[in-house]
């Protein structure tokens, strides 16, 4: 088949025309004669909007695959990129990051001061804050004391988990009635069903932005099982309102193919996206709502939208949670913190290395609490 060039002949603004002339040549370099053709305005527009989609649908090819098979290696948030591979560049990156986002615990007292007199409101991510990361999705068991700690939390301030997973897995791990639960990235919301120290009981479902989305979504999981069951170690989970391909058990040398599967499906769901995490890919409704939004919608519900005798602290370490850090730097209220042990790019204010420092921050965030009670 020859290679077509269709140029169009008229220069005039197509705004406007009620016909428009285009040239077709059969050779590349023009050297023959063209064919003219003339279409109805509106016909060659729809011709034009049929040839954007057809472009859209090939750009997704090697190039985008590669784009996503370099951003599985990243992970959540960007790794800063040293400028220089020797170890004594690495310690300056890493000083230097540790000035700009100090440890939540050696700042402990800073972070407390600013809430004297004010209301905390507590908003924590799950796998890799309260869970560790592990290889098995199904086993990020949350441990007996890390339970007790988020009890003791929830008592003394609204506390929220919010997290990519659904509410009724996440639910499963926690196991405790006196917090909020914000699933799915933040479009499966609900309160507390225990009486609560700050008010709120048998609050049930609270927000759920995406519902018409869930036959769509139950449809592609069993898609993306059918499609990604030869590739060993990838999993396909249903969150309900979005989807997880994890791939942190498939080989590296086998992520270009998984992400071929994603990309074929996608194609031919426009109102899905993709979003990437720690080992997972995302996929979510088009809709604009993250775990930002969630935060937001949350501190609505609790009363304090335009307060200014709150600070919200948001504890995570995915990509996902930087939406939730952008908000809290935008309200200038509250602080962001990152659960990281490597330099990353990240909209926190503060950061901690692993859930075991998180257990640490957060007990000793209820004592001081209780201590604060005492003195009144």
């Amino acid at each position: 088949m020859t290679n077509q060039n269709v140029i169009v002949s008229d220069r005039k603004p197509i705004l406007g025309l009620k016909t428009i002339t285009v040239s077709v040549s059969n050779s590349a370099l023009f050297s023959s004669p063209p064919t003219y053709f003339t279409f109805p305005r509106r016909k060659f527009l729809k011709l034009l909007e049929a040839a954007d989609k057809n472009n859209s649908k090939n750009n997704l090819g090697a190039g985008k695959i590669a784009s996503w098979v370099d951003s599985m290696r990243d992970s959540s948030p960007t790794r800063l990129r040293s400028s220089s591979h020797d170890s004594f560049s690495d310690n300056d990156d890493q000083t230097s990051w540790i000035v700009r986002f100090p440890s939540a615990l050696s700042m402990f007292d800073e972070i407390v001061n600013a809430a004297k007199g004010k209301q905390i409101v507590m908003f924590l991510d799950y796998d890799g804050t309260l869970s560790p990361i592990v290889e098995d999705p199904d086993k990020a068991y949350i441990t007996h004391e890390m339970r007790e700690v988020v009890k003791d939390v929830a008592l003394n301030f609204p506390t929220a988990i919010v997290t990519g997973r659904s509410i009724t897995k996440v639910r499963s791990f926690v196991k405790l009635n006196e917090i909020y639960y914000a699933g799915s990235h933040g479009m499966d919301i609900e309160g507390p069903t225990n009486e609560t120290n700050y008010g709120g009981s048998n609050q049930g479902v609270l927000f759920q932005p995406a519902s018409e989305f869930v036959p769509m979504i139950e449809k592609v999981v069993k898609i993306l099982q059918e499609k990604t069951k030869w590739i060993p170690g990838a999993m396909v989970e249903n969150n309900k309102f979005c989807l997880s391909v994890h791939f942190r058990r498939v080989d590296e040398k086998r992520w270009a193919a998984l992400a071929e599967q994603v990309k074929s499906v996608l194609i031919d769901y426009p109102k899905l996206k993709l979003t990437q995490g720690r080992k997972v890919l995302e996929i979510r409704p088009t809709i604009k709502w993250d775990k930002g939004q969630a935060l937001s919608f949350l501190l609505n519900s609790l009363g304090f939208e335009n307060s200014e005798d709150v600070v919200p602290v948001y504890i995570g370490d995915d990509r996902t949670d930087e939406d939730a850090f952008k908000v809290l730097r935008e309200r200038g209220q509250g602080f962001g913190i990152l659960v990281s042990k490597v330099p990353k790019e990240t909209n926190a204010s503060y950061s901690l290395q692993d859930p075991s420092q998180v257990n640490e921050f957060l007990k000793r965030l209820a004592e001081w609490k209780r201590k604060a009670v005492g003195k009144k």
